[in-house]
């Protein structure tokens, strides 16, 4: 039996939950779950904001433990190996994104807790090319966050090219945004923070960004006109998308990370004329990953965290709903 925290309805508390999962696929693997990182995603599916959650609901897509079972025809990963799982847990194989190896893009990818029980338990299943080692040396306790927060600001770098002469800013210090700095910097970028805190200004700094503009202030947007090679906007909130835009070089790519809703709104003319580019990106794929997590450990790049414990799932959820959270929550054994 798998022994896990699950929720009965939309928005609903996270209660002790177990269930059979049945035989190992011959493909799969068993993780015992040390670490676990609580992501926002997981708020929204939790309250069924995406149509797509089924109940119970085992949160829980950042994982960091130990392979305990592997399937007769896994040979990559071995008992005892410490390892990582993000927010697929599976892919078709068969798909011209899967032989492309844009695995992220298959489009009938299994979400690690879309239909299935994610890592908010002792024991959460995979398929075994979606599970990652771990580099030696490695920081366990943060490293969870970088399977969906730090993949997601890092698959752009790869996807598009980005050189470390580029300039390229980051809207919003949060919970994606303060990784995004460490990765920029560590690229070798020249970093701008916009951020609509004061307080967050300084943390920027610290974190790798070399400038910061104040998103509240038009007039401090408006004086970076024409300086940025790429933006990325994590935040999930409307802004003045055609002011940003203006803050681009020629050629320059608005790119969203955050999960904004609202529809865009854009004037076509601002692209026309400078050939700027809008784009979008989800998590990245296993090699990616892998190179993600090879860079971060070589660079010293972490998420910053706070710790609960698994029992203390319902304080950490709330925690990260009241917004206070610096920067990521990560549950712990």
């Amino acid at each position: 039996m798998i022994h896990a925290y699950a929720a009965q309805e939309p928005g609903g508390p996270l209660e002790p939950f177990e269930y059979d999962p049945g035989e190992l696929d011959a493909a799969a693997v068993e993780i015992e779950v040390d670490y676990c990182g609580i992501c926002h995603s997981d708020l929204s599916m939790l309250d069924n904001e995406w149509g797509m959650t089924s109940y119970p609901f085992v949160a829980g897509h950042e994982v960091v433990g130990r392979i305990a079972q592997v399937g007769s025809h896994v040979t990559t990963l071995a008992v005892g190996d410490r390892v990582g799982l993000g927010w697929h847990a599976g892919y078709c194989n068969v798909c011209a994104s899967c032989h492309s190896g844009d695995q992220n893009l298959c489009a009938t990818a299994t979400g690690t807790i879309v239909g299935r029980h994610g890592g908010f338990a002792d024991k959460v299943r995979a398929e075994e090319n979606s599970v990652l080692k771990l580099p030696e040396g490695i920081d366990l306790e943060s490293a969870g966050p970088l399977f969906c927060g730090g993949i997601t600001v890092f698959n752009p770098l790869v996807q598009y090219g980005i050189r470390p002469t580029d300039k390229v800013a980051v809207i919003g210090i949060g919970g994606l945004g303060h990784i995004a700095l460490q990765f920029l910097n560590a690229w070798g970028c020249e970093v701008t923070a916009f951020t609509s805190s004061e307080r967050k200004k300084t943390e920027a700094l610290n974190l790798g960004a070399h400038h910061t503009v104040s998103s509240r202030s038009e007039d401090e947007i408006a004086a970076v006109a024409g300086t940025f090679d790429l933006i990325l906007s994590t935040v999930n909130v409307k802004l003045d998308w055609n002011l940003y835009l203006q803050t681009l070089k020629p050629k320059g790519r608005l790119h969203f990370v955050g999960a904004t809703l609202e529809p865009l709104d854009v004037g076509v003319f601002s692209l026309i004329i400078s050939q700027r580019s809008i784009s979008g990106s989800p998590v990245g794929s296993p090699a990616t990953i892998a190179a993600m997590l090879d860079f971060a450990n070589r660079h010293a790049v972490q998420p910053v965290i706070e710790k609960f414990k698994f029992d203390q799932v319902n304080e950490a959820i709330e925690h990260l709903r009241s917004g206070n959270a610096k920067y990521r929550i990560v549950l712990e054994r």
